[in-house]
């Protein structure tokens, strides 16, 4: 592929671009032409003949561009069975194959796009109509796609043809077809979803020469138009889709239960649990939602079970306000109640799922902390087996205090005993408040504690304000699990879940403690989304951001970057080159407040025209807050 480095680049043109082109000097006549033919029977078989013809074409300026234009019809009218029924699955076939194995005709004008845009023809085609993606079977299209999957091309034409593949393998009637090739599929899909985002990085993203990226990449990335920051978003973009076509894929195979012994190969569930949805493809759960899918198998919740680091990335996801936190809860609760696999993961599940018990809805469900809870308790008072670990034993204790004695308590008690309770929580939190302005953090945890448990459970709103506030205090001594913990109760409490804003402060802080920045990055745009709601006010065009949430954003932004570790990588296998960081590092960074902004703005919900930068930033020190302006702790207490 080095040769076509040097070629020219040639912007890619669609049909609305040659609505008036003359007919060229094709000797199988002008699809441009065909296409207005007003008559559909001779258009239709004008279209039939030159799709038979097309394959024959040797050097025509006009073939890439009929490809374009028939990829443009097939992602706008994909159920429109015109094309399909006069030949488009056998044309691209042939394509595919002419391309694959005559390179030299492969390398002649612009004839490299063509095994893409056929690829992504029989994708486009295939992905609503099992009727079609029958028909594309039996014309052949498997092997040509298997071919490109296999890396005879490049990453580009990977991923369309995982796309295409996946679509196949979605339906039942046409499965069966599919897994006749299931092991080295399942492979290839593992090794994809794996390596995908290291080789486009060292094959475009990294390359540090922009003379030396491959120019038909470019210019299919960008359609001919744009310059190097238009590139690196879109191939941001396609590295991502490409991951999340390649779980897709194994998708198809797990939910029948299919080479589960290759999937559940402990280093690719690792891998499969760092795979976020979200940030990077926000229509895909990432590695969770094929993780959610294998626990729904004792096989596959035993291979889990055994994986340390993935419970625990099932615990970090449980406790964030990701889109996608209810299916690290429903993994958990699956794997906990498998007797084969409860107690593997209960002493590290426990300590996570135990700050949820008082969700109430989330992903769409409803009681969600009382299924936590009964699941955790589920043998506490009849099980056989003694639970060692002591933490373990002391927090389902604390929780059936909670859940059940408690609760028994205060259902028999009076309006005026519940009204007394409520007054010596409000004088035992104030006395919290004044030693914490005085400096004495330890000594107002314990009364923000004692309050907590003073205070009725149906007394909510106070409660979030006392765990958040304990939250504070926690922080402040850097006991960042402990505020971690608080906080998400607090957040479990609020209604809606996750929208009490200084919790989400605080948690995004913690979470940067412990270096887990994808937690702390999606608090922190949920943090900023919630301060917004608070006042109607607050979706006027000059309502700005605060400082210290976009200095945390922008932080977090290059630490999850989707690159990141093939970066890392890259340094830690080149250590002896030079990196100068130009040109690709200065232009990632000046991306970084652009895709902070795109996610602000599109994830979360924001209106256009926001400010980024608020006058003052808040300075946290342990034991001390500060505020260079007015002296005071604008997050430090309660709401």
């Amino acid at each position: 592929m080095n040769s076509l480095k040097k070629k020219e680049k040639v912007p890619i043109t669609t049909m609305s671009s040659v609505d008036e082109k003359c007919c060229s000097n094709n000797p199988f006549g002008c699809f441009f032409c065909i296409m207005k033919e007003p008559n559909s029977s001779i258009r239709s078989n004008g279209i039939k003949n030159y799709l038979k013809k097309m394959p024959l074409i040797d050097e025509d300026q006009e073939l890439v561009l009929v490809l374009s234009g028939l990829w443009t019809m097939a992602m706008s009218q994909p159920n429109d069975k015109e094309l399909p029924s006069l030949g488009i699955f056998e044309c691209m076939v042939s394509l595919i194959n002419k391309g694959i194995n005559h390179k030299s005709w492969l390398h002649k004008n612009q004839n490299i796009y063509i095994p893409y845009y056929a690829a992504h023809i029989i994708g486009s085609y295939t992905m609503n109509s099992v009727e079609f993606a029958i028909k594309a079977l039996d014309c052949g299209v498997l092997i040509p796609l298997l071919d490109l999957l296999r890396g005879n091309m490049t990453w580009v034409e990977q991923r369309v043809a995982i796309r295409a593949i996946g679509h196949l393998a979605s339906y039942e009637k046409t499965f069966k077809d599919v897994a006749i090739y299931e092991e080295e599929i399942v492979k290839l899909a593992m090794k994809l979803a794996s390596r995908c985002l290291e080789v486009v990085y060292k094959e475009f993203v990294g390359v540090k020469d922009l003379n030396m990226r491959l120019k038909y990449h470019c210019d299919l990335l960008t359609r001919g138009v744009g310059g190097i920051e238009t590139e690196n978003r879109k191939a941001e973009e396609w590295a991502s889709q490409l991951q999340c076509w390649s779980l897709h894929l194994l998708n198809c195979f797990a939910i029948k239960e299919r080479c589960l012994n290759l999937i559940c190969e402990q280093s690719f569930l690792k891998d499969l649990s760092e795979m976020w949805g979200g940030l990077a493809n926000d229509t895909s759960p990432g590695g969770v939602g094929l993780i959610r899918v294998l626990c729904y198998n004792k096989d596959g919740r035993r291979c889990i079970a055994e994986s340390k680091d993935v419970i625990k990335n099932l615990c970090n996801l449980s406790r964030s306000s990701d889109d996608w936190q209810y299916m690290g809860i429903d993994c958990l609760l699956l794997l906990l109640a498998d007797s084969g696999t409860r107690y593997k993961v209960l002493e590290v599940a426990s300590m996570c799922l135990v700050d949820l018990v008082e969700l109430r809805t989330l992903g769409g469900r409803s009681n969600v902390g009382n299924t936590i809870t009964r699941t955790l308790l589920a043998d506490f008072k009849q099980r056989k087996v003694k639970i060692k670990n002591i933490g373990v034993q002391r927090v389902l204790e604390e929780l059936w205090g909670l859940k059940v004695d408690k609760k028994k308590r205060e259902q028999n008690m009076s309006d005026e005993k519940v009204e007394e309770k409520r007054v010596m929580v409000s004088l035992v939190k104030q006395q919290g408040n004044n030693g914490f302005w005085l400096g004495k953090i330890e000594e107002a945890m314990m009364k923000y504690s004692e309050a907590l448990d003073l205070c009725p459970l149906r007394f909510r709103k106070e409660r979030i304000v006392l765990y958040s506030n304990r939250a504070q205090c926690k922080l402040l001594l850097g006991e960042a699990n402990d505020a971690i913990s608080d906080t998400t109760k607090a957040l479990s409490l609020s209604s809606p879940t996750n929208s009490h804003a200084k919790s989400l402060w605080r948690r995004s802080q913690a979470y940067d403690m412990k270096g887990l920045a994808k937690e702390s990055l999606m608090d922190c745009i949920m943090f900023v989304s919630c301060c917004f709601k608070m006042d109607s006010s607050s979706m006027k065009k000059n309502m700005r951001i605060p400082y210290y949430a976009v200095r945390m954003i922008n932080k977090q932004m290059e630490s999850t970057w989707l690159f990141k570790n093939a970066q890392l990588k890259d340094f830690v296998e080149k250590p002896n080159q030079p990196h100068d960081h130009e040109p690709h590092e200065i232009s990632h960074k000046e991306q970084i407040n652009d895709r902070a902004r795109r996610i602000l703005l599109q994830k979360k919900g924001f209106m256009e025209g926001l400010s980024s930068i608020s006058e003052e930033p808040q300075l946290i020190e342990k034991g001390e807050i500060i505020n260079r302006k007015s002296k005071k702790a604008v997050f430090a207490q309660s709401v």
